[in-house]
């Protein structure tokens, strides 16, 4: 009978190990719930944030959301919950916070704040040009929409100067992929890449070099009238850059064709100017856009 018990005794223990394990799992990612009024919540939140420890902070907010959803406090929380996310780097939890106060609230006049949180959110997590730049797009569309939802709230105008920063990193991108096939030979590949940096991100330092670039591809794939027309182009935009002296040495080795020069003296045309004949790069319909070289 004793041995019977100590059997049955010691199954009963083995099969409450697993659900002890999972409580404690839970337990310790998440706040035990400790029925208190809002005003002392949110003023712990705040001390806590004070403090600088603000994992502990962004949880206690999200504790007054929790024990008090209907309160006002509820929705400062939110919002304050989201920004200690951001303050401790845990971009992921700080985005879902400040996503969720716009789905909530998005006529409230923090609105803007919490698209800015978003878009910092992606922005701060934006890798080198030669990891996957998933980050990078998602960081521009939040930028973006945050410019076109509220164009004249400071936040927007911060929005714009990092727009500028994002659309020269992918351009950078681009110009690393097309680097990468020129140096394998894939001249094809490598000048629709670099065809994208100048139709797609015309206004990033990196329009030059793609032009010198094209330059190569087209003399190396047998088009020269094409190479002729990409550092006619450059020529026109950039003619006192070194990318300029690279493409004019190379045409200068095809003496069958006449690369058409910035006569001395004269300044260039720039892209985009009212009234100027922009160049076109092969395979363009009409006019260049506005800034397109």
């Amino acid at each position: 009978m004793r041995i019977a018990r100590s059997c049955a005794l010691l199954l009963a223990l083995t099969a409450a190990l697993p659900l002890a394990a999972c409580a404690s799992h839970k337990a310790k990612g998440d706040l035990p719930y400790v029925a208190r009024d809002v005003g002392t919540l949110y003023s712990a939140a705040r001390a806590r944030l004070d403090q600088g420890r603000y994992k502990e902070a962004a949880q206690l907010f999200d504790e007054v959301e929790r024990q008090h959803p209907y309160s006002v406090w509820a929705r400062r929380s939110q919002l304050m919950s989201a920004f200690s996310y951001y303050l401790d780097r845990d971009y992921t939890n700080s985005i879902q916070s400040a996503q969720r106060f716009i789905s909530v609230h998005p006529g409230n006049r923090d609105a803007p704040y919490a698209y800015y949180l978003v878009a910092l959110g992606y922005y701060e997590q934006i890798q080198d040009v030669t990891r996957d730049q998933k980050i990078t797009r998602q960081a521009l569309d939040a930028l973006g929409e945050l410019a076109r939802r509220y164009p004249t709230t400071r936040y927007a105008a911060d929005a714009r100067l990092k727009i500028d920063l994002v659309q020269d990193h992918l351009a950078g991108k681009e110009m690393e992929v097309g680097r990468f096939y020129q140096r394998r030979g894939e001249w094809l590949a490598a000048s629709m890449r670099f065809r994208d940096v100048t139709a797609d991100y015309q206004t990033t330092t990196h329009v030059p070099e793609a032009l010198m670039r094209l330059t190569e591809c087209y003399l190396a794939l047998g088009v020269p009238d094409e190479a002729q027309r990409a550092a006619a182009v450059l020529g026109r935009n950039y003619p006192g850059t070194p990318w300029y002296t690279r493409a004019f040495k190379l045409m200068g080795e095809h003496p069958d064709q006449q690369l058409a020069l910035v006569p001395r003296g004269q300044l260039p045309v720039p892209l985009g100017t009212p009234g100027a004949k922009a160049q076109s790069l092969p395979g363009d319909s009409g006019s260049a856009k506005p800034g397109a070289t």
